[in-house]
């Protein structure tokens, strides 16, 4: 059976993809790839990828999100070490940024932040 090697990028619907943009490179410290003006804004961690996450604005009265629905839960950022992971959980602190909670699940220990749109 042919197979991925990993996934490739992730798209958020948002309400205003300007806003987001600014709080995804504010809080998490990701670099602006592309952008389609008003559209779609690519970002990346990686600075070999030409994107892992694009945001694609909807408008501010998109409905959502809405907890009892199928769909997206959380996604995850890989940190190099704990040590980066407890550093960035107090910058977060710092910033008006809602922690929505942390949780340790035996393989991997989550810092668990909402953007913009919750």
């Amino acid at each position: 059976m042919v197979k991925p090697m990993q996934l490739g990028h992730l798209v958020l619907r948002v309400r205003d993809v300007d806003a987001s943009e600014k709080w995804y490179q504010d809080t998490l410290g990701l670099s602006t790839t592309h952008k389609m003006a008003g559209q779609m804004v690519f970002m990346s961690a990686n600075e070999k990828a030409s994107h892992e996450l694009a945001l694609m604005q909807l408008g501010p009265d998109a409905p959502g999100p809405e907890s009892d629905r199928v769909g997206l839960y959380h996604f995850a950022w890989e940190m190099e070490s704990f040590a980066d992971l407890k550093t960035l959980y107090k910058e977060i602190k710092t910033k008006d940024v809602k922690i929505a909670g942390i949780g340790d699940h035996g393989i991997s220990i989550g810092v668990y932040i909402l953007d913009p749109d919750g």
